[in-house]
């Protein structure tokens, strides 16, 4: 692959779109949305340029990005999720992938490192390898080093702004699920999954507003399955200290085709639903502060 740094491919690598004025405890997250693929990425690659997306979260940015009119944050990955997942641990690697020793900390056992959907993927979603041969583990590298911790130092400091300034911080981290993730009878009953990782990444009030504002507009919901959350909802979630995380899968049959990867004309009617549900779930007063356990 190129010898030039990962960050320098994209131009920029990740994006907050800020609002004029912060007003909500909110911070909304997209990390597999990316759709810039750099020209060395696609050459290394075995796959065509479309079933390279196959992996990405396409077009939810675009469904969440009036969130931003309403007063909160929303970050945003330039590169795709087959190239570099933020979603995982920084290390998560699989070592037939590379040339070279990993770093003695990576960790290399992971259940997705086995599937191949590590920091730096084998497979895309449908489980076809990414590349044609192994790649430099400086290559790997590179690109935690120079996109995966910025991005989370970005976002990091973006909760802990909103935590300062309103007492308490929810990070909502945006995902799509393909429709065939789903059971036919479950996949013909389910628009949206909402992951807690069962009741410990935030308090359980926040996840009964958000299920009972998407209800609200029409949605079908469900609980954790198949999806409960992954590495940020896991490692961001911490309510006792007042910072709430939840993770949001959205059915891409709901609001794309498919197959050529091309939004429905149910889009722009889908992303104002969305909106009217994070307006509801903005004017509750919930109790999200930091919880003090009294001394014995």
């Amino acid at each position: 692959m190129s010898e030039t740094s990962p960050s320098s491919l994209f131009d920029p690598p990740f994006v907050v779109d800020e609002p004029e004025r912060h007003a909500l405890p909110y911070v909304f997250n997209t990390g597999h949305s990316g759709a810039v693929y750099p020209p060395s990425f696609v050459a290394a690659s075995r796959l065509d340029a479309v079933t390279l997306r196959r992996s990405e979260d396409a077009f939810v940015d675009r469904l969440f990005a009036p969130v931003v009119g309403l007063g909160a944050p929303l970050m945003r990955a330039c590169f795709p999720r087959a190239y570099l997942d933020v979603n995982r641990e920084p290390y998560e690697l699989d070592p037939r992938m590379f040339d070279g020793r990993l770093p003695p900390f990576a960790n290399i056992r992971s259940m997705r490192v086995a599937g191949g959907l590590g920091t730096v993927p084998r497979v895309v979603a449908d489980g076809q390898e990414i590349y044609r041969g192994r790649l430099p583990v400086e290559e790997a590298v590179a690109r935690i080093e120079g996109l995966y911790k910025p991005y989370h130092a970005v976002l990091r400091g973006l909760v802990a702004r909103t935590a300062r300034a309103f007492g308490h911080a929810v990070l909502i981290d945006c995902h799509s699920m393909p429709s065939t993730s789903l059971g036919r009878e479950e996949g013909a009953r389910t628009d949206i999954v909402l992951g807690d990782r069962f009741g410990t990444s935030c308090a359980p009030e926040l996840t009964d507003c958000v299920e009972g504002a998407l209800r609200a507009e029409g949605f079908r919901v469900v609980r954790n399955r198949p999806y409960a959350g992954g590495f940020v909802t896991e490692h961001y979630g911490e309510p006792s200290l007042g910072r709430h995380t939840l993770q949001i899968e959205i059915n891409r049959g709901l609001y794309m085709d498919e197959r050529s990867l091309t939004p429905k004309p149910a889009f722009d009617g889908l992303s104002a639903r969305l909106h009217a549900a994070v307006g509801r779930v903005a004017a509750e007063s919930l109790d999200l502060a930091p919880r003090r356990i009294a001394a014995e």
